[in-house]
């Protein structure tokens, strides 16, 4: 048993080191526009207009789409990750409680 309080210990350390997180998935994407003669509509060689980022999730039981700024792409795949290795961490915090409770149980 001390041995997965201690990794709780441990996951919580992690946790208060992470920073920001933010949940979603970042798309990059090409469009094409109304205009008939732009260079998008090229019948040749179209070249599409992008790369736009945009960061799609759901929060509350509501989902939004917001585009991202080319210079906060960066941070924002940093914030990404800091919440999928957040939930990993909360996730296992309650295997290990989980585990520890069946042990108190039985002695």
């Amino acid at each position: 048993m001390k041995n997965l309080l201690k990794r709780i210990e441990e996951i919580k350390k992690e946790i208060s080191l992470l920073g920001e997180m933010r949940t979603g998935s970042l798309t990059k994407q090409y469009n094409v526009c109304g205009n008939p003669t732009c260079r998008c509509k090229d019948k040749m060689k179209p070249k599409k207009h992008g790369p736009y980022y945009q960061l799609s999730f759901t929060r509350y039981g509501k989902s939004t789409s917001e585009f991202v700024k080319k210079e906060d792409v960066k941070d924002l795949r940093r914030h990404v990750k800091n919440y999928k290795r957040f939930m990993n961490l909360k996730d296992e915090w309650i295997d290990l409680s989980i585990q520890i409770a069946k042990l108190r149980k039985n002695n």
